[in-house]
């Protein structure tokens, strides 16, 4: 018995810390992304689709696009890194590599994140992004500048978004 309330003490302690971060206005402005948009762009023909929701309890927010033709699903998660304020993000990449980027809070109305490091990269010259912003226009419309690296080249990509009702 003495050891499951110590158990249960220290997994409601576990869980008491987790939700003391103050993530800041950069996480509360991420979270009103929750929802499904829709962008075309010259890249990929039709509509780039994205749908927004929070997993883990709310704390982390699950970002998941695909294009038309369903060849390059991707996964991006983000969560706030606790009493540091940044907001860390995971790009799950159809390239099949995994970088890490951070943005140290909200700027006017855009997110900056600038790339950590990254696992799964097979070949350094290969793409890998390493950069990301998002400048949020209103309720309903937001914009994401996604900028990789390949052979030395940085290429930034923009997708300009429509909330889908």
């Amino acid at each position: 018995m003495k050891g499951a309330v110590l158990v249960f003490l220290l997994f409601g302690a576990t869980v008491a810390r987790g939700s003391d971060a103050s993530p800041g206005a950069g996480w509360e402005k991420l979270k009103t992304l929750v929802g499904t948009w829709q962008s075309t762009t010259a890249a990929h023909p039709g509509a780039v689709t994205i749908t927004f929701r929070l997993v883990s309890n709310g704390s982390s927010l699950m970002e998941t696009m695909d294009v038309p033709d369903h060849s390059e699903e991707m996964i991006t998660m983000y969560a706030p890194d606790g009493p540091s304020g940044r907001i860390v993000a995971t790009h799950y990449c159809s390239a099949g590599n995994q970088p890490r980027m951070a943005a140290a809070g909200l700027d006017g109305s855009r997110l900056a994140f600038d790339f950590l490091d990254a696992t799964n990269v097979v070949d350094p010259n290969g793409e890998l992004m390493r950069n990301l912003e998002i400048r949020f226009q209103d309720a309903d419309h937001f914009e994401q500048r996604w900028t990789s690296r390949a052979d030395g080249k940085d290429h930034t990509g923009t997708f300009a978004y429509v909330r889908k009702r």
